[in-house]
This record gives structure tokens, C-alpha cells and sequence, in this order.
């Protein structure tokens, strides 16, 4: 790319599903700028290390309706899951027909007359995967798109109560001011808030932190679902080893070698994942080992079923050396998905003219407290789309640029200081605001965070704006989690480990430094 714009129509923030299909669904209505902090998703064949990123229980998308409202502990919206529903029947066929031309193995199913079932599923590949090439290909075919890849967004600027552009990082590090009449924001989550996380190491709150900072509402920051079995070894990255393994006969084993789920639910390995989460989290502290961790073992299954079951499960750990035929995988839970976010309606549109946001990152109560699995592609699809079709409505007319002076700032080395501030929140955010929470954990970590705030101030790296960001969200989720003196879907407390509808069947909404329900 030769430069960046210094005026455009639309920009969206964030090239993951929701980014892209929105790019996709503004390209014939003006001129799209896509902001990327890392590499555009591209189609290529990755070994097996790679292919760890892309274990999930995603891998088939399902469209169920009242899975989703059961699963969200009373928070759903029911007419934004009715939305996910109908609509996202309506994006997966799109999304089918587009792949054909590409030669996709993207196929959508009816399963069940009765039960109105349908299933999206790649025949084996990541469906996560093959739903980002069919998008990246179809928008490699549209004009009036700039994609700028290794570009930071640092800052949202606004005049007269308006969102009118944003500040970036180019990937040199220059800042550079681009103006717009309007931003989507569709940059992921916060999991990496925590010490332990799945999923990109970019899920660092970049547009729930742009969003707070342009005044904008967040909702139901109290809410991270925590995968209960990540793969748990030194200098590896955490990934995913998916529920279905459980679900086919995985026992879970505690340090001694006992299974222990049994202690705990009726259903045993087969108990929802909060559950199990919680277990695991028990087990770990009875060891009082220094990094604690359980076992999944699968050796009790035939090795060639478990080799044609769960292949790139198999092909994952093989790379790190684990044969899960033969040997004990260690698993810890970790941090998973951000159901809370940035308060949006039904179009995406947040308190902020001209700001919408988008999939995990914002907040429109599909989810409730804990979210369906399966939903998170379909998520992105359906209300990137509509995010991207209320932006058409605007009058396309970017405000002039503001001129300011510019600065070089560069990602540089790295800094020692800035990754000791960040892996310190990391560990009190787990240890205090993780899978079980305390009143006292929860107002140690809101201390900690307030003395920690004037050493992240002026930053003047990438990085140093990924810490920023990482401690405003934990900030978020450690005031709203507080605020909330229950316990429901994925999260619990200690101190009130009761659900309580009569006073907490509402949604937690960050204004500034205030928790309010509504």
C-alpha cells in the first residue's frame, strides 16, 4: 500500500469476520478504509502449529435459537438472538454461494425438518478459517476498499459530539489523521487481560478502549467465558483442546491421577464448562503446586478413533510432542471469549454518533452471561452486516482533516517496562477477577489497577497503547464484575454464589467510572 488516505467515507477497525463482511457490505457505497493491527487473514496452507490456532468448538455453526437463550442465564435479548437467528440463516447461505466460486468446503446443511436446524461446516478444515478466505476473497474482488495492514488505531477524534475520524499508527509507526462520517469497530475482545488466554495475543481491548475514551457505554464487562481445557505447557501457546472430547469420553484427571468430576456434577466430564472450569480451578489449589494443572486422557479410546475423530486435535499436539493416544494432555482453564463490550442496538449503532461496533467487543445482549459456542462466527457475520448497512445510511461526507503536527513513534525494541506492567495486570486479573471471584480479590485488583495508571500514561509505542487498553477493559470487568452481587452464567462469586433475578436480572453499564444496571 502506498499511503494511508487522509479522507475516507467509512472506516472499520478490525479484520476478523465481522470486519470484513462489514468492508464487504460498504464497498459500493463509498469509500472503505479496513485497519488491521496485524497481517490481513490470507489463504495458505499452515502447518500443524498453526493449525493450533484454530482448534475451537466452533468448527460447526449451528443455528439454535432457544440453545442460545438457555445458555445466556436470562440476559439474552431475545429479539437480538431472533436476529442471529433468522438473519444469520440468510449470511451462511450468502457466505456459501460466495465460496463456491473459490472452491470452498464451506457447506450449510438442513438437518431436521422438525427442528429447523441448519449447520454451517467446512468437511474437516477449521470453519473459521474458510469463512475468513471466502470473505478475504470476495473482497480482493471489490473496488473502493484500502486495506492497511500493521496499522494501530490509537484514538477516535470527533467534533461537536461526533465521531469525525481516527488516529492511527501507520505500520512504520508515524501517527497519521484520517477523516470519515463514520468508524466501526470490530477489533475482538480482552481475553488477554488475563495470564492465561486463548485465541490471538491482539485481543487486547483496543476498540472497548477507543470507545470508552470517546465517551461511549460498555455493558456486561462482568461476563468472560473461560474455556475449562487449554493446553497447559510451558512455551506454548494456549490452545483450545475442544468440549467434543469430553463429550466423547475424555476423563479429566487431577495431578494424582484421579478423575474428580465426578465430586462435583452429575453429568461428570460431561458438566457445562463454567462447571467445569470451576472444577478444575478446585483441583488445581488442592495440589498447591507452583503452575498448577489437571489431565485430559483419551487413552482409554481406540488410537484410530480418536486419529479420525479429532485429526488436527491430534496433528496440534503431535507438533508440541504429545501423543494423545498414549499420552496424558495437561490442561488448565483460560480465558476464551468477551461477551461484554461496547453498548450497542440491534444496527450496532453505540451512544456516539457516527460510532458503531460490532461481534465479540460489543455488547447487544445476544450472549446474555454466557455464550452458545457456536455463535461467535455467526455473531460477526449477522451484525457486521447490519452494523455496515445502518453506516450506508450516513451521509457519506468526510469532515476535513485536522492537520495536526505529527510525531514519529515506532514499536521500537521492546520495552521491558511496559511487558512487566502488562504480564503484573495479566496475573492480579486472574488471580482476582479469573474463573472465582471475591469481594476482596475484586477491590484488591481495582486498587492495584488505580495505582497502576500513571505509569502507563503518554504511550509512545503500539505497545504501550496495548497496555493502556488491556487496563481500561480490566478495569471495566473488575468495576462491573463488583458491582454485581450474584452469581450467573460465567461469573461467580464466592460471597453471593446464588443466581438473584429479583435484583440482578438486568445489564451492567460502565458510564465513565460508574457502574449503573438497567
Amino acid at each position: 500500500m502506498k499511503g494511508l488516505p487522509a479522507q475516507t467515507d467509512f472506516v472499520v477497525i478490525g479484520a476478523g469476520t465481522a470486519g470484513l463482511r462489514a468492508a464487504i457490505e460498504l464497498a459500493d457505497a463509498g469509500r472503505v478504509l479496513l485497519i488491521s493491527k496485524r497481517e490481513i487473514p490470507v489463504s495458505h496452507a499452515i502447518d500443524p502449529k498453526g493449525e493450533a490456532e484454530w482448534l475451537s468448538d466452533d468448527d460447526d455453526i449451528t443455528l439454535h435459537l432457544q440453545d442460545t437463550l438457555e445458555s445466556g442465564s436470562g440476559l439474552c435479548n431475545p429479539a437480538a438472538v431472533k436476529i442471529l437467528i433468522d438473519e444469520g440463516a440468510e449470511r451462511l447461505e450468502e457466505l456459501v454461494a460466495w465460496g463456491k466460486h473459490h472452491g470452498s468446503k464451506l457447506s450449510f446443511e438442513l438437518e431436521n425438518a422438525h427442528t429447523r436446524t441448519r449447520r454451517l461446516h467446512a468437511h474437516g478444515e477449521p470453519t473459521a478459517r474458510e469463512v475468513l478466505n471466502v470473505l478475504c476473497q470476495r473482497l480482493e474482488s471489490l473496488k473502493h476498499v484500502t486495506v492497511a495492514p500493521f496499522t494501530f488505531a490509537t484514538q477516535l477524534r470527533s467534533d461537536a459530539g461526533r465521531i469525525c475520524g481516527v488516529s492511527v499508527l501507520d505500520e512504520k509507526g508515524v501517527p497519521e489523521e484520517i477523516s470519515c462520517s463514520a468508524v466501526l469497530l470490530a477489533a475482538g475482545g480482552c481475553a488477554q487481560v488475563y495470564s492465561n488466554a486463548t485465541g490471538p495475543a491482539s485481543a487486547t481491548a483496543d476498540g472497548i478502549a477507543l470507545a470508552l475514551r470517546a465517551g461511549a457505554e460498555l455493558s456486561d464487562m462482568e461476563f468472560v467465558q473461560f474455556h475449562p481445557t487449554a493446553l497447559c505447557m510451558k512455551k506454548v501457546p494456549r490452545f483450545v483442546l475442544p468440549e467434543r472430547l469430553r463429550s466423547e469420553g475424555a476423563y479429566l484427571r487431577n495431578i494424582e491421577l484421579n478423575r474428580f468430576m465426578g465430586k462435583y456434577h452429575p453429568l461428570g466430564e460431561r458438566a457445562p464448562r463454567d462447571v467445569v472450569a470451576r472444577a478444575i480451578v478446585h483441583e488445581m489449589e488442592i495440589s498447591r503446586a507452583k503452575d498448577p494443572y489437571v489431565y485430559l486422557d483419551l487413552t482409554h479410546i481406540s488410537g484410530s478413533k480418536i486419529k479420525k475423530s479429532f485429526p488436527r486435535v491430534y496433528a496440534a499436539c503431535m507438533a508440541y510432542n504429545i501423543d494423545i493416544t498414549e499420552d496424558l494432555i495437561p490442561v488448565r482453564p483460560a480465558a476464551n471469549a468477551t461477551l461484554g463490550g461496547v453498548r450497542t442496538d440491534l444496527d450496532g449503532k453505540t451512544n456516539i454518533p457516527g460510532l458503531y461496533a460490532a461481534a465479540e467487543g460489543a455488547a447487544t445482549s445476544v450472549h446474555g452471561a454466557n455464550r452458545l459456542p457456536s455463535n461467535s462466527v455467526l455473531e460477526a457475520l449477522v451484525f457486521g452486516t447490519r452494523a455496515a448497512k445502518a453506516m450506508r445510511n450516513l451521509q457519506a461526507a468526510a469532515a476535513q482533516s485536522s492537520g495536526e503536527p505529527k510525531k514519529v513513534y515506532s514499536n521500537g525494541p521492546v520495552d521491558a517496562r511496559i511487558e512487566e506492567l502488562i504480564q503484573q495486570l495479566q496475573s492480579f486479573l486472574w488471580t482476582d477477577v479469573g474463573i472465582v471471584r471475591t469481594r476482596i480479590g475484586m477491590q484488591n485488583a481495582i486498587k492495584t489497577l488505580e495505582e497502576m495508571a500513571p505509569k502507563l500514561a503518554n504511550p509512545a509505542s503500539k505497545r504501550g497503547h496495548e497496555a493502556v487498553n488491556l487496563h481500561l477493559a480490566a478495569t471495566a470487568i473488575a468495576r462491573s464484575a463488583l458491582a454485581r452481587e450474584e452469581s450467573r452464567g460465567t461469573h461467580y462469586r464466592m460471597d453471593y454464589p446464588d443466581r438473584d433475578d429479583k435484583k440482578f436480572l438486568k445489564h451492567s453499564v460502565v458510564r465513565g467510572e460508574r457502574v449503573v444496571f438497567l
